[in-house]
């Protein structure tokens, strides 16, 4: 897949500081039978394919984990979650909690496709909004998306009410929408957003890419 990160034709892009690069690793990997983020693919942990990319792109990254013993030696900034047992939202207002910039793009450790032009392209889109995600037909990439910190006090009411799905704050911020044209110009085989949950899976992306 593409990697601008690994592209020796042209000098690598600025690293963007106004925004920063979460990556969440908090799920339980319950469906792959063990964590998922040290799956290796030809030698390289999941979680380290995908911070090559982040950090490809943004100055700052984080980690928002709740095993952080077992991701000490990344030597990343690393944040448990503020509440426990939230799922992604927990991670998502933890991190907009913690980080220095006005926002972050966020991304889950499972994802070996990452596409270095499309994460950019989203967080230029960012100006006059709160959110940035992809739409794909009638799915939200929630995962795979800008957050500003704008979004905090919306968050906190859902959680208050007992409510854990992430895009249900959406109504109450300003939401940008990237259609799947739009992806399409960046990511022709619509891979970004592909996750590993089971073995199988990842069989079949080693079988794609």
């Amino acid at each position: 897949m593409p990697d601008e990160s690994m592209d020796f034709d042209r000098p690598p892009s600025p690293l963007l500081t106004d925004v920063s690069g979460v990556v969440l690793a908090g799920g339980k990997s319950s469906r792959y039978g063990k964590n998922k983020a040290f799956v290796e693919v030809d030698g390289i942990p999941l979680i380290e394919r995908t911070l090559r990319v982040m950090q490809s792109i943004f100055n700052q990254v984080v980690l928002i984990t709740n095993t952080p013993e077992e991701y000490a030696y990344l030597g990343l900034p690393m944040y448990t979650d503020v509440i426990r047992d939230l799922g992604p939202l927990g991670g998502i207002y933890t991190a907009l909690n913690v980080i220095p910039t006005e926002g972050g793009f966020f991304v889950a450790s499972d994802m070996p496709s990452l596409n270095p032009a499309l994460i950019r392209h989203m967080v230029a889109l960012k100006e006059g909004v709160d959110v940035v995600v992809p739409r794909m037909d009638w799915k939200l990439e929630a995962l795979h998306a800008f957050y500003s910190i704008n979004c905090i006090s919306e968050i906190e009411k859902i959680i208050r009410e007992g409510i854990y799905q992430v895009f249900r704050f959406f109504t109450n911020v300003r939401v940008r929408y990237v259609d799947k044209e739009e992806i399409l110009t960046f990511d022709p085989q619509l891979m970004s957003f592909y996750n590993i949950n089971r073995p199988e899976e990842l069989e079949h992306w080693i079988n794609v890419c």
